[in-house]
C-alpha cells in the first residue's frame, strides 16, 4: 500500500499494564486530531480504528492464554517532525507523539504487579499466543483487512 497504510505496532507491557501502541510515521505532515477523525493530507486513515482493533485483537488472545481478562488500552503515536493538533481526543484510545510515549507509560502508575507484568510480557512474546489469531484466514489476513505483512 501507500504510506497511508504504513503502519507498525508492539505491545508495551509493564506496571500500567498492557499497552497496544500504534506507532503511525506522520513524516513532515501535520495531524489534525477531532475524536475518532485523524486527518492528514486531505485523508483520513482509519487509525483510532485501527487501533482499537488491534488492541481488542490483543486483549482477547492474552485473555485466552491466561484464561482471566486481560485488559490491554490502545495507544496511538505518532512520528515524525509535523504538528499534531487536537480539537477532542477520542473516547479509550490514548494519543502521544512518540517521544512522550515512554512518559505516558510512566504516568500509568502501578496496575499491575512487577510479578503479573512479567507473566504477561512472557505470555505476549510466545508465539502460540497468537495462533489463533489467524486460525481462520490464509496468509495472516483477517476479515476485513487489506492483505498486509504479518506483523
Amino acid at each position: 500500500g501507500d504510506r497511508m497504510d504504513q503502519r507498525t505496532g508492539f505491545l508495551a507491557v509493564g506496571p500500567g499494564g498492557v499497552y497496544a501502541v500504534t506507532v503511525f510515521d506522520q513524516g513532515r505532515h501535520r495531524v489534525m486530531l477531532a475524536g475518532d477523525v485523524v486527518q492528514i493530507q486531505g485523508r483520513r486513515p482509519p487509525l483510532v480504528a485501527n487501533a482499537r482493533r488491534d488492541a481488542r485483537r490483543a486483549s482477547a488472545a492474552l485473555s485466552a492464554a491466561v484464561g482471566t481478562r486481560v485488559p490491554v488500552v490502545p495507544i496511538l503515536t505518532f512520528v515524525g517532525s509535523g504538528s499534531i493538533s487536537a480539537q477532542g481526543l477520542p473516547d479509550g484510545c490514548l494519543v502521544v507523539n512518540y517521544r512522550e510515549l515512554d512518559h505516558l507509560l510512566a504516568a500509568a502508575g502501578e496496575k499491575i504487579s512487577a510479578t503479573t507484568a512479567r507473566k504477561l510480557a512472557e505470555v505476549a512474546s510466545h508465539p502460540a499466543t497468537w495462533a489463533d489469531q489467524y486460525r481462520w484466514y490464509p496468509d495472516g489476513q483477517t476479515a476485513g483487512d487489506k492483505p498486509t505483512t504479518r506483523r
